[in-house]
């Protein structure tokens, strides 16, 4: 699935350079759960925005099913984004004047879906996270555990094979977290997905088939 070669970032701030990634070379095979841990500033949403085809290494290379990520321009990096990848934020990131199916048929409009099949889809999708009767509420009316219920169901409506998911407990409670928790591995077991998690929660990260942890920069396997 995933492969990255010597793949190094570096930020400019003002007068320092910053070094987000440090040489990091990874495989993560198709299909496989993986937890991202490590400390504030270590590199975790940089690696996230790597695989997830939102920002370009400095040096290095990182390939999707043998696809060079790295060698693309960026109409057909979005379009990668567009079909092969979706994104759960920790923010939830939901648009509050939408409903909840609204928020869901975003995803879909830059692949040109046609409206009816845009509504069709994210209505199954919600229904998939269990949100089928919450369709048409705001976001403002939602509970923090099924607004994040809606942004699973936003990445999974374009029929991702891979599903990132940045902090997606980080802001609920232990009950919520262990049910949304148990939702996103139903998911990865009964689509095939490969589920790519960072996180903070030890709890979270032990549920994963692999951990990885990063500091400074450098990418190393947990035992």
């Amino acid at each position: 699935m995933y492969e990255l070669t010597d793949v190094t970032r570096v930020y400019k701030q003002k007068k320092r350079t910053v070094t987000a990634l440090k040489d990091v070379t990874l495989t993560i095979p198709d299909g496989q759960m993986v937890a991202i841990q490590g400390p504030t500033g270590g590199g975790k949403s940089t690696l996230l925005q790597m695989l997830g085809a939102l920002d370009r290494p400095s040096s290095g290379a990182i390939a999707l099913d043998g696809k060079q990520l790295t060698k693309l321009g960026d109409a057909k990096l979005g379009a990668v984004r567009g079909s092969d990848i979706g994104i759960v934020f920790q923010g939830f990131n939901l648009i509050p004047t939408l409903t909840a199916q609204e928020n869901v048929e975003t995803a879909l409009v830059p692949q040109r879906v046609p409206a009816a099949e845009r509504a069709r889809r994210a209505r199954a999708a919600l229904e998939s996270v269990g949100l089928g009767e919450r369709t048409d509420h705001l976001p403002g009316e939602l509970s923090g555990g099924q607004q994040q219920r809606v942004a699973i169901a936003r990445a999974l409506v374009k029929e991702p094979r891979v599903l990132l998911a940045d902090e997606p407990t980080g802001n609920l409670d232990e009950e919520t977290r262990d049910e949304i928790m148990e939702l996103l591995e139903g998911l990865w077991r009964d689509r095939g997905l490969t589920l790519i998690i960072v996180t903070h929660d030890s709890a979270v990260a032990r549920r994963a088939q692999r951990r990885l942890h990063i500091k400074q920069g450098h990418v190393r396997d947990v035992a």
